[in-house]
């Protein structure tokens, strides 16, 4: 049974846009299931898929060069409702008999849009001029044949064009942005009023869906291993298959000693125990610290938690076998991160901690949740009764804390991290700037510098707190917390954890800085 089995499917042809991935959040939003495909998937590949509409998305690209990226007019004729977003509208005018050319004036930010035509994609509009997102270097100069104007800005006369009789459209501006006022409206028209979709992608049939299919593929006996990190994803992926197959999941939280405070207990407790999942917790934080003594150099880390997570989980799985299936909590950005514009890419990325270990362990793989966003993942986990401080939880590095402490990692280091850590995380979560923030967290610097505590001369470590605020973790702004919160949580780290003398507060943005510190 396909993941798309009995749903209306919407193709996106990606032509190198940074929106792309959004395009395809925005439709999900809209209950329609669709994928991404590079821009040159076969169209046999197409016939195959059989999507009920598609869109082209955007690009840097400018089609009045012949080195960019084009498509066959036989997508044009395969008779679908197809909407073009800037460099997909100009590739719709392109192939239909228009002209394209480099405009006079390039057009980047807010644009105030008028609505020529309410009808089809502009159908129920609150106003008939509001704001929208443009980012172009290029214009249509012509229409084709049969085209009209449906809306037009200073800078752009033919700002969104359509074709009713053939359904095809073209926005010239970005309607999946939030900048773009009444994005959602259009693009809820465009699916709905002109393709006809049933808006039948939700959550809760998803998982009936899904259960259905994880028993077909494991069967009546066999049994399945999952690595459970206490993240999203896998806990999701967790309670799922458990749902599906009950206790022939086997979840091993492998508690490698350089975890959060207290997070062990919190991940028995919510997810083990209230949610029944059959879990074995392995303590293995002496081993990983002994073999991290007097590494300091990130990569090295990384290599060797990677290494020692892999010996340790192989030893449960021959522990607590057979085990017939090995699951993991990828998602669908893992599964098209690396597809490029420039064509199918033959290497998927290796996914979360246990990358490699099918090959390696002889187990076949299940991935229930490799056609879900991570907002989709959530409320899927809602769905399931998953409680909400697991499904809101800030990104954790596969690492843990040992990327966090910079220089040696030792047992007295993740132990001032740890209480720092959790101070930060407790006046967040009190403030109500965990929610606000995308990502938190504590770093433990290798320096001392010297300090006053009552009258006496202190030399300790330097805390460093960063907060990050992001839509796709591909770039990242600082968060910008109050100063008052800044200075509770500098004096509690500092009054509280012997150790740490001096707090700073990283205002960084990514790039030029990366998020994590390591």
């Amino acid at each position: 049974m396909a993941p798309t089995a009995g749903h209306q499917l919407l193709v996106i042809l990606d032509f190198g846009s940074q929106y792309t991935q959004l395009i395809a959040r925005r439709v999900r939003e809209l209950n329609v299931y669709c994928e991404i495909h590079p821009f040159d998937v076969p169209i046999e590949k197409l016939r195959e898929l059989n999507p009920k509409a598609m869109i082209f998305s955007g690009g840097p690209a400018s089609l009045t060069r012949e080195t960019s990226p084009r498509i066959s007019s036989e997508l044009i004729e395969l008779g679908i409702p197809i909407l073009g977003i800037c460099y997909g509208m100009q590739m719709i005018s392109e192939l239909t008999g228009g002209a394209v050319v480099n405009a006079r004036r390039r057009e980047y930010g807010r644009a105030p849009l008028h609505i020529d035509n309410d009808a089809d994609l502009f159908a129920g509009m609150p106003t008939d001029t509001f704001d929208v997102w443009m980012s172009h270097g290029d214009k249509v100069d012509s229409l084709p044949e049969g085209f009209t104007i449906l809306a037009s800005t200073g800078n752009a006369p033919h700002a969104a064009i359509g074709n009713p009789g053939r359904k095809l459209y073209g926005l010239q501006f970005h309607p999946e942005v939030s900048h773009t006022t009444n994005g959602t409206k259009l693009l809820s028209n465009f699916l709905y009023n002109i393709c006809g979709y049933e808006g039948d992608w939700t959550p809760k049939r998803f998982v009936e869906e899904a259960v259905q299919r994880i028993r077909q593929q494991v069967g009546d006996t066999d049994h399945v291993l999952l690595g459970l990190s206490g993240g999203v994803d896998s806990s999701v992926a967790a309670v799922l298959i458990s749902k599906a197959i009950g206790d022939r999941l086997l979840c091993v939280f492998v508690d490698n000693g350089l975890l959060r405070k207290d997070e062990v207990r919190q991940v028995e407790d919510t997810l083990g125990a209230a949610m029944h999942l059959n879990m074995v917790t392995v303590p293995a934080g002496d081993r990983f610290l002994n073999e991290l003594k007097g590494i300091t150099e990130p990569e090295q880390k990384r290599k060797v938690i990677g290494r020692v997570f892999i010996e340790v989980f192989e030893d449960a799985a021959q522990t607590h076998g057979p085990l017939d299936w090995l699951a993991q909590g990828t998602i669908y950005p893992d599964v098209i991160e690396s597809v490029s514009t420039r064509g199918p890419s033959a290497t998927i990325k290796s996914h979360h901690n246990v990358g490699g270990l099918p090959d390696r362990m002889k187990m076949k793989l299940l991935e229930p949740l490799r056609e879900l966003f991570k907002d989709e993942v959530r409320a899927v986990g809602r769905e399931l009764g998953i409680e909400e401080h697991i499904l809101m939880r800030h990104p954790f590095p596969g690492p843990g804390l040992g990327v966090r402490i910079l220089g040696e990692v030792t047992a007295e280091q993740v132990r001032l991290l740890q209480e720092a850590d959790a101070i930060y995380m407790d006046e967040l979560e009190k403030s109500g700037w965990y929610q606000k923030t995308s990502q938190s967290f504590t770093v433990l610097l290798p320096v001392r510098a010297v300090g006053v505590m009552g009258d006496e001369r202190t030399y300790e470590q330097v805390a460093a707190i960063r907060a990050v605020i992001t839509n796709d973790f591909m770039t990242a702004d600082w968060a910008p917390l109050p100063h008052d919160l800044l200075s509770k949580i500098s004096t509690r780290i500092i009054n509280e954890v012997r150790g740490i003398n001096r707090v700073v507060y990283d205002i960084s943005s990514k790039p030029p800085a990366t998020i994590e510190w390591e």
